[in-house]
């Protein structure tokens, strides 16, 4: 049996993130052994009392959602142990919490265009280059067409590419889960030459031999840093990888219901994806266009 740390190492989380967890759930134990529940098998009604508690110490609806968020993670560690078959925390989520509005965000088209533009062939003419340069394209294909992000982009590995079936296996990392997403054909061509023909010329080059997808010495935030600037260049909207992920899954939400959405971000809680949500933003800008005296 795995201890919870260990449960939280697996997960791939950050040392950071998992002292936080562990602060915040050993605030909920002394919640519980106050009011004499147990914080292994506690159920829904308690969970209430323990919400409201919360609530009266004046934290803010989004202190109080972190806090909920830490302990559901604590309850999934428990079903996976057998110790309990449900996380009465699934889905809660105290209201309140201001929303961010989600600005610039690019069109489809406009997405579609950045990997469109990427350039790989009129660039520097060392070998090197226009293999990093091929190497980005794909990165930047798999953030334009399904949205992964920097931790997941990390820990890709050659076995998880299908190129012959078009999909790719996107592992659990953090609090995402692990899900199989369609790949574009034109990313199928992209990504054989890049695991054929391009990925060992940048192997030699950082001296890595390893399964990883995209070797690398440095932090990956180097090589997005260097994707980014490339994009703005060809649209000034663009602020970073995180801000096109966030495009492709506000344009996602247009198209499919919020539980597909879920799953192909691999989100493990609703509210994850809910942050992403449009429509009444859209509908107000549509009422003040069509019915606003000036316009």
């Amino acid at each position: 049996m795995n201890t919870f740390t260990e449960y939280l190492i697996q997960r791939g989380l950050q040392q950071s993130t998992i002292n936080d967890i562990q602060y915040r759930l050993e605030k909920y134990k002394k919640w519980c052994k106050r009011q004499r529940y147990h914080p292994q098998t506690i159920e829904y009604k308690a969970i209430l009392r323990y919400i409201k508690y919360l609530k009266s110490k004046k934290h803010q609806p989004i202190t109080i959602n972190n806090q909920l968020h830490r302990i559901k993670i604590y309850f999934d560690y428990l079903i996976e142990q057998h110790i309990r078959t449900d996380n009465p925390l699934e889905d809660v989520k105290v209201r309140g919490e201001k929303r961010k509005i989600l600005s610039n965000i690019l069109s489809e088209e406009e997405l579609e265009d950045l990997y469109y533009s990427f350039e790989t062939e009129n660039v520097n003419n060392d070998v090197y280059h226009k293999a990093c340069a091929k190497r980005n394209k794909v990165i930047t294909g798999l953030i334009v067409y399904q949205a992964l992000d920097k931790t997941t982009l990390a820990a890709l590995k050659l076995e998880h590419v299908q190129p012959y079936k078009g999909k790719i296996y996107v592992p659990s990392t953090g609090d995402n889960k692990s899900r199989t997403l369609e790949l574009k054909p034109w990313q199928v061509i992209e990504l054989l030459e890049y695991i054929n023909e391009v990925r060992s010329m940048i192997q030699k080059r950082t001296s890595t031999n390893d399964d990883q997808l995209f070797p690398i010495k440095a932090n990956f935030n180097t090589i997005l840093f260097k994707i980014t600037k490339l994009l703005k260049t060809y649209n000034a909207k663009v602020v970073n990888a995180s801000h096109v992920r966030t495009s492709v899954i506000c344009n996602w939400m247009k198209r499919h219901n919020i539980r597909e959405v879920q799953q192909m971000c691999g989100h493990k809680y609703i509210g994850s994806t809910e942050k992403y949500k449009q429509d009444s933003l859209e509908n107000l800008k549509e009422a003040i266009d069509k019915f606003h005296p000036l316009s």
